[in-house]
């Protein structure tokens, strides 16, 4: 057993106090997504575009300032800026036919594809409570598509097995980007990581919105009802990604994604308190 003062230690407590603010912007962007989706606003790549946009100017500006040499090579980033770039797509659908509880459980199962993928690629050691720890993770999976297929008079959403498809598919895409991003923020480095992951995830989210989301953004009729999710969403994402890198360099991919599991209750609490939904018992 790990004593307390082992425990006690810079890094760890660091890791848990920045995973605990990364966890409720987690919580605010889970909210902005499911608020648009009750206003019927489905442009879940637009939402995601403002926040590359941001890290592009922002980071993109620090690194011409430094003016150093890239770290890594380009296409690196391209690919990882196409799997982000996706696995907000389909997280962000998926608001549109579950519940908001709902993803953000069914968010655990990037941990267990983060643990296999930093075991096979990372070469990082896991010992058996931290397995254990995984499988309760993914029975509480289970159980919350058992609830939402046999509860569907629970008001979770038009179509809660095909949204529980597109969070399983969301975070496996969230898992392989994670893992990639710590290998790059501790190989390469954080600046050129953030400005070329908004570059290529802004390019390619701008593509996805010409071909898929220009006639609804066409169709919405903004004021601030709408507009201030919209934009809080972004704001929070942007956030999120600056800070990711940091706890990823100190504690890995695997302790963010245990951290957000916290995102869980706070959802609950948003459903309870703010939609004054009914939560199942499982």
């Amino acid at each position: 057993m790990v004593s307390f003062k082992e425990f006690w230690t810079k890094k760890t407590l660091l890791g848990l106090g920045l995973g605990q603010f990364l966890s409720l912007l987690i919580t605010s962007t889970g909210f902005s997504s499911s608020e648009l989706a009750r206003k019927g606003i489905n442009a879940p790549t637009s939402q995601s575009f403002f926040n590359y946009v941001l890290l592009a100017i922002v980071y993109g500006s620090l690194m011409l300032y430094r003016r150093q040499p890239l770290k890594a090579k380009w296409y690196y980033y391209l690919i990882l800026g196409l799997i982000d770039v996706e696995g907000n797509f389909l997280v962000v659908k998926a608001y549109q036919y579950t519940s908001l509880t709902s993803v953000m459980l069914l968010d655990c199962w990037t941990i267990p594809c983060v643990m296999f993928l930093t075991w096979i690629f990372l070469k990082t050691k896991y010992r058996y409570k931290k397995i254990t720890g995984v499988v309760v993770c993914v029975a509480g999976l289970v159980t919350v598509i058992f609830s939402d297929v046999h509860a569907g008079d629970r008001g979770s959403g038009s179509s809660p097995r095909k949204g529980d498809a597109l969070v399983i598919a969301g975070a496996t895409l969230y898992a392989v980007s994670n893992v990639s991003e710590e290998f790059l923020v501790k190989k390469a480095d954080r600046i050129e990581l953030m400005a070329f992951l908004g570059l290529f995830g802004g390019i390619i989210s701008a593509v996805q919105i010409s071909i898929l989301e220009r006639k609804e953004l066409q169709s919405i009729h903004w004021s601030a009802g709408a507009a201030l999710p919209f934009f809080g969403y972004a704001l929070a994402m942007f956030l999120f990604y600056s800070f990711v890198p940091i706890l990823l360099k100190t504690n890995g991919a695997t302790m963010l994604n245990l951290s957000l599991l916290t995102s869980d209750m706070w959802a609950v609490l948003i459903r309870i308190g703010a939609y004054h939904e009914k939560v199942c018992k499982m």
